[in-house]
């Protein structure tokens, strides 16, 4: 009878349970495991850091639908993944991060890299689990991936031993569950969509704010139709950017502070009042706004602001139910209102002030103005990923979307670091589309040796990385009497890095020099890095609404409020 090792078994139960892209770095003892997945069918990236490869299989989970695959050694090489499990974790991304460890035996004894990975992993995963035996795996595998995907999407862990890698068992007495089926769509009580319209009747003043969670649920149809039969304004998240185009006449994002401030009930689509919305407090939201919460987890409702109608359930078809009653009892929200007007009249203002940042040629070049050059020469379907603090805020109000998942960002953990790891994410992903990743020097920083990572697959990834020589921006000149802690080397040559590993790198000062290096790293399609000097931190101009409200010297909120976060800058 035939005999299958574990490094083997292991990938061909993945592989049947849907995976089809891991990330990672080989060694002892889960060398065999890479080879055994190539051997299947997955494709598997190695990367130059565990944390980027974590980063990139949590992001193939939010474009997929199903599990992306991190592989670590033990270890250190574990808990530099913990950051990826702990990203996925908090984004309610579904991700599989297998580990080596020691043989079993010699646990407790101060093996090579022996360390408390499952202690380590269980306050970031929704699973973890050691498997006992190799004729175990299978289960194991599939307890893991499909935990990672049903009901609210997190990551889970396997903890793999060195024998249970290497053991050889009969293949004819394994029993290999079926594939694991696409997760059930949960519906909310029918009594509850019911209310949520009669609240939206009610309202003068709504919004609607769609959130990744419905791009993670594929509702953009659903999403778009509700929203067009109810003529209501809205405006997303930052990764819910594009579930319907940024360009749509009923987006009220140009005017999003007076949206949020003025709004008297805001219905949530797969969006949470954490603090990238304020946690619904005042004041950025009007006090005992009124809630309409739709959300997968019954734990979210009510969440910092008290809901009013919840609608538990999935994104994609909880919203083909508001559609379905709307269309046996139609209502539009008021075509002329004076909320409606209000919102026009200040997005039309901050749009014209935002286009003189953008019209701005002095050089170094603002933020607005670089943007500027890299939303005009992008095509439409490009996939934007964006990271650094200033570069990230202010490119989601000048670079557009107008697909669903065509934005990876920092996130609800704000994590900096996972540019590249995303973009050679959504490049795997989606070879024939452009992928452009927008970051700042310091964000850059964290993980830009994947680039080299981009040159070896021959991922045409577009890296922009905004230099102003500092976390907030350096100085034009270091010395020993005065090192500001966030300062960097002035005008660091980043295109070298690239260059290095033969992509395409660019200089740039100019306006000029940023559309021409544009134009030759699109018509190349080879990786290319475009290392962008701009100003200091006041060329990303002034904001009513602090990104944190310790930002920058500012006093904390007072006591019952929240720190409050403008992203759009209005």
């Amino acid at each position: 009878m035939a005999e299958i090792d574990g490094a083997t078994l292991i990938a061909r139960c993945l592989k049947r349970h849907g995976v089809e892209y891991a990330f990672g770095i080989v060694g002892i003892p889960v060398q065999n495991v890479a080879e055994a997945m190539l051997r299947e069918g997955i494709r598997f990236i190695g990367m130059r850091h565990e944390q980027t490869a974590a980063y990139a299989a949590g992001a193939v989970g939010y474009l997929t639908g199903r599990p992306g695959v991190c592989l670590s050694v033990s270890g250190p090489g574990m808990t530099n993944a913990l950051s990826g499990l702990g990203n996925a974790r908090v984004n309610c991304w579904p991700m599989l991060l297998l580990s080596g460890a020691n043989d079993s035996y010699q646990m407790s004894m101060g093996a090579f890299q022996e360390a408390p990975q499952l202690e380590a992993a269980r306050p970031f995963v929704k699973y973890a689990a050691r498997p006992d035996s190799a004729a175990r795996l299978p289960y194991f595998i599939e307890q893991a991936l499909r935990t990672s995907f049903y009901g609210r999407p997190g990551p889970a862990y396997l903890e793999l031993t060195a024998d249970v890698i290497t053991a050889r068992v009969e293949e004819d007495g394994l029993r290999l569950p079926p594939r694991v089926a696409e997760p059930p769509r949960s519906f909310a009580d029918p009594a509850s969509v019911e209310a949520a319209l009669a609240a939206l009747r009610s309202a003068e003043q709504p919004l609607v704010i769609v959130g990744k969670g419905a791009a993670y649920a594929r509702a953009e149809d659903e999403v778009r139709r509700f929203i067009e039969t109810t003529q209501l304004p809205f405006i997303t998240s930052p990764m819910g950017k594009g579930m319907l185009p940024d360009d749509h006449p009923l987006s009220v994002a140009a005017a999003r502070s007076q949206a949020l401030q003025g709004a008297d009930l805001i219905c949530l689509i797969g969006a949470r009042l954490n603090w990238i919305m304020h946690f619904g407090l005042p004041p950025r939201f009007r006090e005992g706004v009124r809630v309409i919460q739709l959300d997968i987890q019954p734990e979210e409702v009510g969440m910092n602001v008290p809901t009013e109608v919840a609608l538990v359930g999935d994104a994609k078809a909880v919203t083909g139910q508001l559609n379905a009653a709307l269309a046996a009892n139609p209502w539009q929200y008021p075509l002329e209102t004076t909320w409606r007007t209000g919102l026009a009249q200040k997005g039309a203002a901050n749009a014209a002030s935002n286009e003189a940042s953008m019209s701005d040629e002095a050089v170094p070049m603002g933020y607005y103005r670089a943007l500027r050059e890299i939303r005009d020469a992008l095509p439409r379907d490009a996939m934007i990923v964006s990271e650094g603090a200033s570069t990230m805020d202010i490119g989601r109000q000048v670079l557009n979307n107008y697909l669903p998942r065509h934005r990876l960002d920092a996130g609800t953990w704000g994590t900096m670091g996972v540019g590249p790891a995303f973009a050679i994410a959504a490049q795997v992903v989606n070879p024939g589309q452009r992928v452009v990743a927008v970051e700042g020097d310091s964000a850059f920083g964290f993980s830009g040796m994947e680039v080299e990572v981009a040159c070896r697959h021959n991922l045409p990834i577009i890296f922009i990385v905004f230099n102003n020589d500092g976390v907030y921006g350096g100085q034009s000149e270091l010395g020993p009497e005065h090192l500001s802690p966030g300062a960097f080397v002035p005008n660091a040559r980043y295109e070298k890095v690239i260059e290095a590993f033969g992509g395409l790198g660019f200089y740039v000062e100019t306006p000029a020099e940023l559309a021409a290096a544009l134009r030759q790293a699109l018509d190349s399609g080879r990786p290319s890095l475009l290392n962008v000097i701009i100003g200091g931190p006041k060329s990303r101009g002034s904001r009513q609404f602090a990104w944190n409200a310790r930002e920058a010297g500012a006093a904390p909120p007072a006591a019952g409020l929240a720190p409050v976060n403008n992203a759009d800058g209005n």
